[in-house]
């Protein structure tokens, strides 16, 4: 494990959207109106961090310069591209506009580009990364962090879109009459450098005037709900609920993540079973930020100004997860933290051992799978009915319980009256079969087709 997020993600497993700021300074640095849709893409890149708010306007530093110009070259050579001798006549790198684009430049330059051989101001000025204020580039002017962000991302993006390059996901495009939904099946996950996503998915958001989520995560109501679903408020702690040597299991795991002696003790075992579950399933191909693709489509569509709505409440998902029985709950939390441990270099064993590299070959096929758009392995990866017909006690209530739920919703906004274009992004599980979303819109009678 390349970082140690825990306390990120179980304040997490229910994160806002990026634009809802956090409290960082008594007069926080607003970005722009021009860079805020901007700020998805360079968040999930990792351009910027949860603390933006105390530097995106300063003057940038050559520090970091450099850090961006690193998280460029690193998403352009993922492409495999041809590579050409860069230009033997250096470019001046400072803190200047002109500076921040030679250093972009010279992390392109490395690579058979359209318009390389144009030099920075031709070539980024092609690609529309760097636009200027209509009458000249201030190729002189001390540049602004958020000015060197959204260079850097726009040089990212463009890259990729005119390589028709990008994680394509499992994009499928409902109508009816005048009505489009499109349905993306996601993955609560950030791995195997699944950004940027292709535009196909981004130009499909940024185009519907509602984005629609198994939960709002801009709920803040909600998401306290379900914070206080995942503690106790009976007076007992985890001790209380787990066997002595699983608690001291706990206990180490808190230490090494630097929560400290007790900090797990408030946490329900289901909650703490999850969070373990998606630290282990992170690695050195996630993002410096883990975004989940379900809060980058949540931040790109609250930063492009879309109405949001949700399929379900948080009463009804934490539900299924705080009604399970103690015993489930406490085996849960055995096996995610088994493999948990075996990712910090813990004891272990062949069993766990096995169990991890099933795990790790499974999610490596998914998202080799959701990156292609390709509906027919990651199926044959997923393998939902042998999910279904499982005795594990979680599986129906998270399917069987629920995919019905999502189709009528699916379909009640097809039937939505005049014209309209809708966004549905819900766990990939729920779109395949068998009884998915996809083929349940089918059944209904609606066009369903798998986007190109």
């Amino acid at each position: 494990m390349k970082r140690n997020p825990l306390k990120k993600l179980v304040a997490g497993l229910l994160a806002a959207a990026l634009l809802a700021l956090p409290t960082l300074a008594a007069e926080p640095q607003l970005p722009s109106l021009w860079a805020v849709d901007q700020l998805a893409d360079s968040y999930a890149l990792g351009l910027v961090d949860d603390n933006y708010t105390t530097y995106i306007q300063d003057p940038v530093t050559l520090e970091q310069l450099e850090a961006m110009t690193d998280v460029v070259a690193n998403k352009l050579a993922l492409l495999e591209l041809d590579q050409r001798t860069a230009d033997a006549v250096g470019y001046v790198v400072d803190t200047t506009r002109g500076g921040v684009m030679n250093a972009l430049y010279q992390a392109a330059a490395a690579y058979v580009l359209p318009g390389i051989d144009e030099g920075p101001q031709g070539f980024l000025t092609g690609l529309g990364v760097v636009k200027g204020d209509g009458t000249s580039l201030a190729l002189e002017r001390t540049c602004t962090y958020q000015e060197a962000m959204v260079m850097a991302n726009r040089l990212i993006l463009a890259v990729y879109d005119s390589l028709d390059a990008g994680s394509r996901g499992l994009l499928w495009k409902a109508t009816n009459g005048e009505n489009t939904l499109y349905l993306l099946g996601t993955i609560h996950l950030d791995r195997d450098n699944v950004y940027p996503l292709h535009k196909s998915v981004r130009e499909a958001i940024t185009t519907s005037e509602t984005v629609i989520f198994e939960l709002d995560l801009n709920d803040q109501e909600g998401i306290a709900l379900l914070q206080s679903l995942q503690t106790y408020s009976d007076g007992t702690t985890l001790a209380d609920h787990i066997s002595p040597e699983l608690y001291q299991r706990v206990q180490a795991a808190s230490e090494a993540l630097g929560m400290g002696p007790n900090g797990l003790d408030a946490y329900k075992p289901w909650a703490l079973a999850s969070t373990f579950s998606t630290l282990s399933m992170m690695d050195d191909t996630t993002g410096a930020n883990s975004m989940a693709i379900d809060s980058y489509v949540n931040a790109l569509a609250v930063n492009s100004g879309k109405d949001i709505a949700a399929v379900e409440t948080y009463a009804f998902q934490g539900g299924i997860f705080d009604g399970l029985s103690p015993e489930y709950q406490e085996l849960y939390l055995d096996s995610t933290l088994s493999v948990y441990e075996m990712a910090l270099g813990g004891e272990t064993s062949p069993e766990i051992e096995q169990a991890a590299q099933e795990q790790e070959e499974m999610l490596a096929a998914m998202f080799a799978a959701w990156k292609a758009r390709d509906p027919e392995a990651f199926g044959a990866v997923y393998d939902k009915e042998a999910v279904l017909n499982s005795d594990d006690e979680l599986n129906s209530k998270l399917f069987t319980e629920r995919d019905p739920g999502m189709i009528q919703a699916a379909a009640d906004y097809l039937e939505t009256e005049g014209s309209h274009t809708f966004f549905m992004a819900v766990g990939a599980g729920h779109m395949v079969d068998p009884g998915g979303i996809v083929s349940g819109l089918r059944a209904l009678g609606y066009t369903v087709e798998l986007m190109p």
